[in-house]
């Protein structure tokens, strides 16, 4: 184990997703330039009997593409996607696992709930065809742990493995998390992100009885239903996916010529210990976490240029986070550019932040912020730069994604342009 030394810097230097608009970076990135939707009716259940219908699918995910066939069908799917976000990071990475560094490399990676779906199949075949139908795998393949283990497995990385659990917030923790890994010198890389499968009916009616789940407009497509920050948003809509990047060691990265999309500089962590699902006022949470993002390494809060935001489309939880930002940024609020990709998305739930901090290292890659769908009347309140009509190619030095989690937890990563040394 390497002593702990908070100068180093982190490089991102692979990424992986799975997502309802597409199962590798280079479709994802061209779907969010373009702003091409993923949200449509929902064909995982009937959903005829609930107002709310959309939702964020990926139908037509192979898992048996990532995992064996056999070990595959007896995994909750969230655990698949997880692995296959993986993998692609790794293969993107030029990462080799080898028996000189196997111990040296960790996985952090997380879910929000686990593998509600397999659960609720198992309790099916208990019901209708008695205790002996009921799988002995399924415990070990539905824990919100199971992912990390399972990526572990699959590449053969034997260092610290965790799964921070934090409901909306996984994702953004467990990058932040692992890049705080590496500076503390518990590994010199790590697979990080997050997975999530939450497209069960059960879910869908509990957040709808919660009174959370949105509409399109009046009269207007399914894909309007998610319009963050948008004076008539009414609420998220479901979706599932994964995201994953490789972190290493900048000077490890250095040694074998990876290629680097950007640099982690900034982790926050904060709670609002106020309430299981209303933001705290005034959006207190966030700004906390995103101000210990800043002051942990120095990043200069007059440089972030872009935001992808937590940005659910609630009218209570977009106004709380935006009230965040203002508390941080002041008067230069308004000159920081907002690509709120759950737009296109829907919620990923646990892994909104591994998907978002994806997105957002590739819009610092790329230098462009992809558009926020479906905003179109500014909302007096917020007054923030949310870019919409096209996605906006700028000058992007530090960008952050943040996240806030069912519990009241609030999470913030900062991400900065790699221009070499």
């Amino acid at each position: 184990m390497r002593r702990p030394d908070f100068s180093r810097r982190v490089a991102v230097t692979g990424l992986g997703v799975i997502s309802p608009i597409g199962q590798d970076i280079d479709t994802v990135w061209s779907n969010l330039v373009a702003g091409n939707s993923g949200l449509k009716r929902i064909t995982r259940f009937d959903p005829t009997p609930y107002e709310a219908q959309a939702a964020g699918e990926v139908n037509d995910f192979d898992g048996g593409k990532w995992m064996d066939f056999k070990a595959a069908r007896r995994t909750d799917r969230n655990v698949v996607m997880g692995v296959a976000a993986a993998r692609q990071a790794l293969e993107d990475s030029g990462l080799e696992i080898t028996p000189e560094n196997r111990d040296d490399l960790g996985v952090i990676f997380g879910s929000g709930g686990g593998g509600p779906s397999l659960m609720m199949d198992n309790l099916t075949a208990w019901e209708t065809k008695g205790a002996r139908t009921v799988s002995p795998f399924f415990i070990a393949n539905m824990l919100p742990d199971t992912a990390s283990g399972q990526i572990a497995i699959e590449t053969g990385i034997r260092g610290s493995n965790m799964c921070v659990v934090t409901a909306c917030s996984t994702g953004t923790h467990n990058i932040g998390e692992a890049a705080e890994g590496i500076r503390r010198g518990d590994f010199i890389g790590a697979i990080t992100g997050a997975t999530e499968n939450p497209l069960h009916e059960l879910v869908h009616i509990g957040f709808s009885n919660m009174r959370g789940m949105g509409l399109p407009r009046p009269g207007e497509d399914i894909q309007t239903v998610s319009r963050p920050f948008d004076k008539t948003r009414n609420g998220f809509v479901l979706g599932e996916g994964s995201g994953a990047m490789v972190l290493e060691d900048l000077e490890y990265a250095k040694a074998r010529g990876a290629k680097v999309y950007a640099e982690v500089v900034g982790y926050g962590s904060a709670a609002d210990a106020w309430d299981l699902i209303q933001p705290v006022e005034k959006g207190d949470g966030v700004r906390r976490a995103i101000l210990q993002a800043l002051e942990r390494h120095n990043v200069p809060a007059d440089e972030i240029d872009l935001i992808n935001p937590h940005g659910t489309s609630t009218p209570l939880g977009d106004l709380r986070e935006a009230q965040g930002f203002w508390s941080v940024f002041g008067e230069r609020t308004p000159e920081i550019a907002i690509s709120a990709t759950k737009s296109l998305t829907g919620h990923l739930m646990g892994a909104a932040g591994a998907f978002e901090g994806v997105a957002t290292v590739l819009s610092v890659y790329h230098q462009c912020a992809p558009a926020t769908l479906n905003f179109r009347d500014e909302d007096p309140e917020i007054k923030l730069d949310v870019v919409a009509s096209g996605s906006r190619p700028m000058q992007i030095r530090y960008a952050m994604s943040d996240n806030i989690g069912l519990g009241g937890h609030n999470g913030a990563v900062i991400f900065k342009r790699y221009d070499g040394d």
